[in-house]
Formats: structure tokens, C-alpha cells, sequence
């Protein structure tokens, strides 16, 4: 799990990498929730999903936003962290050329943050956004919704009402050609407190569907 520096709008860049063995693999970027409430890239469901694409055998980028730990800057109300994920993902393309896919994912405002980006970025082509704050920012630019993705959330959640991320999925699932999987984690909280490994076990069934892989179980190492 190499650490690497890059460059981004607000200088230097901290990050983690892991290369796939074959040069065409895919690329995931991985997004972390928040940054003044204790987001980073090493968040414990920032590390599951990162984990959850190297073990089918992507590329896969985490790093921290702007003034997160020894990334340069400070925090600019998702303006400047949207433009941080995007150098993000041009520095992983940069030294992976011949990539023949990307894939998004994020947590709470880095799920945000990647469905932003995944507007931007045609190349994307799947997406994970985990309890997505649809209370709390705007995500009416998702019209119309670009790439096929999951929606995974918390019914106990009190950060981000369950109906609320409903109201978005059913937004989202009237577009012809795209199809948004809603999965919903039983008692789960917004930080899915004892709740990861539903949450993680929802994720590979719908990574395993999409990739048509199987057996292929992330662990913590």
C-alpha cells in the first residue's frame, strides 16, 4: 500500500495507491466523508472499500482532501475537494494509461463528492455511494444520472433521514438505460456502528453482480 504525493489545486496531495497487476485494470477512487468532523482516508469504511477493489484486481486511489492530514490546503465547502478528487483521478490515469474503466466510490460527503464528479468524468462508468447526505447538499445535478451505481443506507440513520435517500433513488430510477440498486442496512446508524460488515457484505454482492466476479472477499489486511 505505497503512499504517494501528488499534485492538487491547493498543493501537495497525500494519498495511498495500490497498482494492479495487469496494465489495462481498472481504476476506483475512493472518497472520504467530511473533513471537519473527523473524515479521512484512512476512515474504516474508506479502508473496506478500498480493499474491496484491490481484491478485484483494480488500481485503486485514496487520499485526503485538502487540509487533511499532510494534503495542503484547507477546507473549501466541497468546491475545492471536487476539485481535489478530480486531480485525484488525473494522476491515477496519468501513470495508468491504459486503464480501461474507472469506478467511484464514496462515504457520506465523499459520496457527494464522487456523484459530482461522476457528471464530470464520462470514463466512470459505476459508481458506490454510501449514505449519500441528500438533506444536506444539493444533488439535483444528477439529471440525468450518467452511470449505473448503488445506493446503500441506514435505516436508523439520524445524520441522513432514510426518506430522504429514498426521494433521491427514486428520482434517479426513472431514467431509461440506468439502473440505481438501492440496498438498506438494517439498524444501521450513519457511521453504520457495528453495522460494517452488512454494509461491506452488500457491497461485494453488488461489486461480484457488476464485475462478474465471485468468491472474492476483502479482508482487513
Amino acid at each position: 500500500m505505497p503512499e504517494v504525493i501528488f499534485t492538487g489545486p491547493a498543493g501537495r496531495i497525500e494519498g495511498r495507491y495500490h497498482p494492479a497487476a495487469q496494465k489495462n485494470a481498472p481504476l476506483a477512487l475512493i472518497l472520504h466523508p467530511h473533513p471537519q468532523f473527523g473524515g479521512t482516508m484512512n476512515h474504516q469504511i474508506v479502508y473496506q472499500l478500498y480493499y474491496a477493489f484491490v481484491h478485484r484486481n483494480f488500481s485503486v486511489v485514496r487520499f485526503n482532501f485538502r487540509g487533511v492530514g499532510r494534503s495542503q490546503g484547507s477546507f473549501d465547502h466541497g468546491v475545492g475537494e471536487l476539485s481535489d478528487a478530480a486531480a485525484a483521478l488525473d494522476w491515477a490515469q496519468t501513470i495508468n494509461p491504459e486503464a480501461r474503466s474507472c469506478w467511484i466510490a464514496g462515504f457520506s460527503f465523499g459520496a457527494w463528492i464522487g456523484m459530482q464528479l461522476l457528471m464530470r468524468r464520462p470514463e466512470i462508468e459505476g459508481f458506490i455511494s454510501i449514505a449519500p447526505p441528500a438533506n444536506l447538499y444539493d444533488f439535483s445535478f444528477l439529471a440525468p444520472c450518467p452511470s449505473s451505481g448503488l445506493i446503500i443506507h441506514g435505516d436508523k440513520d439520524a445524520v441522513v433521514p432514510h426518506r430522504d435517500v429514498t426521494t433521491l433513488v427514486d428520482k434517479l430510477k426513472t431514467q431509461k438505460g440506468i439502473v440505481i440498486e438501492q440496498k438498506v442496512v438494517t439498524g444501521a446508524n450513519h457511521f453504520f456502528d457495528q453495522k460494517i460488515d452488512a454494509l461491506m457484505q452488500s457491497v461485494n454482492q453488488y461489486l461480484d453482480k457488476r464485475l462478474g466476479t465471485t468468491g472474492r472477499k476483502p479482508s482487513a489486511a
